[in-house]
């Protein structure tokens, strides 16, 4: 048996860490860039005890739920005019991958839609990123993509490298306690894909199982107050653990083909999803057509969740949660199944499945749909 772990990123995890913030971004920095969406954290406080910590932090809270390109690059114009040299990303996945974007683009000059769908070289500077996750799902904090939208060509893709990977991650698990319900069960949804797809990947191994049998026991021990929106401190806690361990096999093991399906619906400019609604959509098509080509690592997870199978499990999550749909049910019509399959990108050969070709992508797409 042989291992090669690497990771990269100090973690600082648990209630009140927030308030570190200042002291560990100055470790890395003198002039911070904060990169936050455009309105949760200022409507839930958050931003405020950031912005007294970090102490002439230079703030920019123009990104969208799902970030693009010219928010990546008005945030480096801003970064660039106040002589930043560390950004700090503060909230769910959207911002902290807008904010590694931006430290693509300040390190290496070049612009955010030249960067998407490359990875960086180790020779490619990049200014260091201290990630904030005020979600528990997206394992953003310690992974090394990150996930932009051009608009003109309509194509969502990562810009990916290890020089991406946060150097601190601040991990305070009070701070989901003001997560509307809708996204709390997004985002757990997200950190369930994310085991389940680091446990069956093609590049996991003994340890990235150990994580993702962790992870999702953490997840399904909170479903019943996740659907009943009453967890715990504790609660959030384990969730956001979990969210964690997910990012460090996103990191390590990647994803699977219901990462890449859903980065795709970026091509349609009408549909407005969230990543682990998205994720929801097509997961039990691909859990159908999937088992049987992972049966050791699928069983393992099974019988973590004490199902019957992996695709039982997620369903009934699903239905718990209300985060069941199909595609039609969010303004996806027949003849933009083409724009999805065309909007596909990034490595196909990590999935369980051999031999991914287009008709297998449309065969999921039509199933979703």
């Amino acid at each position: 048996m042989h291992f090669d772990l690497d990771i990269p990123t100090r973690i600082v995890f648990g209630a009140g860490s927030l308030d570190r913030l200042g002291a560990l971004t100055r470790e890395l920095g003198e002039r911070p860039l904060l990169v936050t969406g455009r309105s949760a954290g200022r409507r839930y406080g958050y931003l405020e005890r950031a912005l007294a910590s970090l102490g002439g932090a230079v703030h920019f809270d123009g990104v969208s739920p799902n970030p693009a390109c010219v928010e990546v690059d008005r945030a480096a114009e801003v970064a660039r005019a106040h002589g930043c040299d560390v950004v700090v990303g503060l909230g769910g996945g959207s911002p902290l991958d807008a904010a590694k974007a931006v430290a693509a683009v300040l390190g290496t000059g070049r612009g955010a839609s030249e960067l998407i769908g490359t990875t960086l070289s180790p020779a490619d500077p990049v200014v260091p990123v201290v990630a904030v996750p005020t979600t528990a799902g997206s394992g953003s904090e310690v992974t090394k993509g990150a996930i932009v939208t051009d608009t003109v060509r309509r194509f969502r893709s990562g810009i990916r490298g290890d020089a991406l990977t946060p150097r601190v991650a601040v991990i305070d698990p009070a701070l989901t306690a003001t997560v509307p319900q809708h996204v709390r069960t997004e985002t757990a949804f997200d950190a369930f894909a994310h085991a389940v797809e680091g446990c069956v990947a093609r590049r996991s191994d003994p340890l990235a199982q150990a994580l993702s049998v962790r992870a999702l026991g953490l997840i399904t021990e909170q479903t019943d107050a996740l659907a009943k929106d009453a967890l715990s401190p504790a609660g959030r806690e384990a969730l956001s653990l979990a969210a964690l361990l997910g990012g460090i096999n996103v990191a390590r093991a990647s994803t699977c083909l219901p990462h890449r399906l859903q980065q795709a619906m970026g091509a349609l400019p009408h549909l407005d999803i969230s990543h682990g609604r998205g994720l929801a959509v097509v997961y039990p098509a691909w859990l159908r057509h999937t088992e049987r080509h992972a049966p050791d690592g699928f069983g393992r997870l099974a019988a973590a969740l004490g199902a019957s199978s992996v695709g039982e499990a997620a369903g009934d999550f699903l239905d718990r949660t209300g985060l069941a749909s199909r595609l039609r049910d969010h303004g996806v019509s027949r003849t933009d199944l083409g724009a999805l399959l065309d909007g596909v990108s990034g490595n196909l050969d990590n999935d369980p499945r051999p031999g991914v070709d287009a008709g297998y992508l449309r065969l999921l797409y039509e199933e979703s749909y």
